[in-house]
């Protein structure tokens, strides 16, 4: 008899064990496969929730099949305390333990909405825009100059919720006297700025930045990013160079940059320049006069007079020879880049074509029939033909 209980016992226990062990198999298995979301879903954890509360968000859209096995594998993962506040982009497909780590990581809100201050070469603007999870493209919202504009509601709305996420971002061509202006006037930041950083000194691109964050951090990430890029270009230069250093060749990308704004023209603009060099031509650019009259405070919003031609700066390429003292501008990479690595031409003139790039030249001739050309849409314009 007892003979027989144990046998049963033991049969129990063994069907036990199996089902327990088929059950935790299933359970990883729903933990680890993909997902049934179809569409991508911006996911927004308040301050202050829980595993809980979010795993039946999660199922009562779709993105999981059972909450109770979510809750338990973050649990399970010692990853249940570490939620983070934030909105979080759910892709479609995605896995429990996909999901769990990507609410549980970093913080940082991956989708929801964005307030990006851009900082241009004519002016600084807001926009407020909003991640689409569905085709991955930002919505906008609202757009405005802060300096000139009244605030919209949709951007003190996103001002007062915690997961909105901030950007700076710097165009190609700022100068550092715009760049800290309008950092000035960006009110999500903070901490007052001591100095102008110097010029071609900062990285134009995007920046991740927090609310609050200090504004001399966020210039000291520009720097950091754009001495990185000129170490990388000085490195990585042609021989034969009529350039003695790195501040030089800066010097040289600003020129390239505020000269023009076609990225296929920026190897020919450097070969120009780069030529005239070697040749003992002064450079005769007229964005190094402009630098001179405004210091980089702002646009000329003009054209050059002859007189500011003829006026002697320490950045009219008009009067001296060589380069000017200090870059006039913070060049982007490209820039940088055509500067160290110019094409192969003879050309030693451009003027504009009409059409947004230039027509070069290699003769004085051939570039006085440009100059023709340009001086006859001038006047056509103008006439409004």
């Amino acid at each position: 008899m007892w003979r027989a209980i144990a046998s049963n016992a033991l049969t129990i226990l063994v069907v036990g064990l199996f089902l327990v062990g088929g059950l935790i198999l299933w359970g990883q298995t729903q933990y680890q496969s993909e997902g049934p979301l179809e569409t991508a879903i911006c996911l927004r954890v308040e301050s202050g929730s829980n595993m809980t509360r979010v795993s039946r968000e999660l199922e009562d859209q779709g993105a999981i099949t059972n909450a109770t096995i979510f809750r338990m594998a973050a649990d399970y993962t010692d990853r249940a305390q570490q939620l983070k506040a934030g909105s979080f982009l759910v892709r479609e497909g995605a896995s429990m333990e996909q999901i769990i780590y990507e609410i549980t990581s970093s913080g940082a809100s991956t989708c929801g909405s964005e307030i990006e201050y851009r900082i241009g070469v004519t002016r600084a603007q807001t926009r407020v825009r909003e991640l689409n999870p569905a085709t991955l493209e930002f919505d906008e919202i609202a757009e405005f100059d802060m300096a000139e504009e009244e605030t919209p509601a949709a951007y003190q709305e996103k001002r007062q919720e915690a997961d909105t996420r901030y950007r700076v971002s710097l165009a190609e061509g700022v100068t550092s006297w715009q760049v800290v202006e309008a950092l000035k006037g960006f009110e999500a930041l903070s901490g007052e700025i001591a100095e102008i950083p110097a010029e071609g000194s900062l990285a134009p691109d995007s920046y991740d930045v927090a609310a609050g964050q200090d504004r001399n951090e966020i210039l000291k990430a520009m720097q950091d990013k754009q001495q990185l890029r000129i170490n990388a270009a000085w490195e990585n230069r042609q021989d034969g160079l009529p350039l003695e250093s790195p501040e030089e060749m800066l010097i040289l990308a600003s020129i390239i940059e505020k000269e023009t704004g076609v990225p296929g023209e920026r190897g020919q603009v450097a070969s120009v320049f780069v030529n005239r060099l070697n040749q003992g031509m002064r450079l005769q650019t007229d964005p190094t006069v402009i630098y001179g009259v405004t210091k980089g405070q702002g646009t000329l919003g003009r054209g050059l007079r002859r007189s500011e031609l003829n006026r002697p700066t320490p950045w009219n390429t008009y009067q001296i020879d060589g380069l000017p003292p200090t870059p006039i501008a913070n060049p982007g990479l490209a820039s940088l880049e055509a500067a160290v690595a110019p094409d192969n031409t003879d050309y030693v003139f451009f003027v504009a074509d009409g059409t947004g790039g230039h027509a070069f030249a290699e003769t004085l001739q051939e570039h006085n029939r440009n100059v023709a050309k340009w001086r006859e849409i001038e006047a056509e314009r103008n006439s409004g033909n």
